[in-house]
């Protein structure tokens, strides 16, 4: 049951591996995540129930972007209103993934020193706070986008995905999320790991009974795969997946690879420069210099006084 260039080839990382189980009538994704979720991690320095919140959203972005038809980019947004204001993770169809959080750092560190907001109340009412998440599928600006909303209702990110699956008529899933450091080459470093089921909508023999023992079995042999199942560069996805299903069988489709890849560009920044008013511009200068830093990788592109300039007759121009 080896999936093309998963054991042969030792890819344990970045990666997710479709399957369907053949006895439960139940179709679903592996997500492992490693040198891809550990690089956007580490690049903004977040304090670690951040990072972990971010990890978890990457994961789930990729989990669910996985079970649509798209071509476009998948977005999985968080607002609210606690020390963490919003968590973004999004992924192409080619598999490029990014994520960024907004921290008031002052705000988490009082948040997190208060006795009354444990850990056991859970991150997303303590960092998170009240608001919602959201899912967008954006294929363009010829095709309209979709998107579906739901409270943060939950202790944790996990929590508010099962509130939308309740809420969600054509969908019964369930999903198992872990974010950790690993001992690794160099040190510790950041992974993630998500599994992934859904409900197939046909009965497998038609007796909804045996449908529905089929799908609780399942489901438990999520809920029963650890955080160190998960987590472990050492156990590769296929084994995973036997390891939890090869009673009724299973069978891998073919790996989709992912990476860390933003799709900020020079000529990106530069068209929404000539969307602000001058006057806006002047303001965010310093010593007659601009310079604007993705919030995603971090990078920054440098813009001089008379490359400023020029953008202001550019855009006189065309008006």
């Amino acid at each position: 049951m080896t999936a093309p260039g998963i054991a042969r080839n030792g890819i344990a990382d970045d990666l997710i591996l479709p399957f369907q189980t053949d006895a439960d009538a139940v179709r679903g994704r592996l997500v492992r995540l490693g040198p891809a979720v550990d690089a956007i991690l580490n690049r903004h320095d977040y304090p670690e129930p951040v990072a972990v919140l971010l990890g978890e959203a990457l994961a789930l972005a990729a989990s669910l972007a996985a079970t649509l038809k798209y071509d476009g980019v998948f977005t999985l947004q968080t607002k609210g209103d606690g020390p963490v204001s919003m968590l973004v993770a999004d992924m192409t169809t080619a598999g490029a993934l990014r994520g960024y959080a907004q921290v008031n750092r002052e705000r988490l560190r009082e948040t997190l020193a208060r006795p009354g907001l444990g850990a056991a109340s859970g991150p997303v009412p303590r960092l998170l706070g009240a608001g919602h998440l959201a899912f967008t599928v954006d294929q363009g600006p010829s095709t309209d986008r979709y998107q579906g909303i739901v409270e943060l209702n939950g202790a944790t990110l996990s929590d508010c995905i099962h509130h939308y699956f309740r809420q969600s008529e054509q969908l019964q899933a369930t999903i198992n999320l872990a974010v950790g450091r690993a001992e690794g080459v160099g040190g510790k470093t950041w992974r993630a790991g998500a599994l992934m089921i859904q409900r197939l909508p046909e009965a497998r023999d038609g007796d909804p009974e045996a449908e529905e023992e089929g799908w609780r079995d399942a489901a438990a042999k999520v809920a029963s795969c650890t955080r160190r199942e998960l987590l472990d560069p050492a156990l590769p996805a296929d084994r995973l997946l036997y390891r939890l299903f090869h009673e009724g069988g299973v069978r891998v489709h073919q790996v989709r690879r992912l990476s860390d890849s933003c799709r900020c560009s020079q000529q990106r920044v530069v068209r929404m420069l000539r969307g602000l008013p001058a006057a806006e511009l002047d303001d965010l200068k310093i010593d007659g210099k601009l310079v604007v830093t993705c919030e995603f990788c971090n990078r920054g592109y440098r813009f001089a006084e008379d490359e400023l300039a020029r953008l202001h007759a550019n855009s006189s121009d065309a008006a």
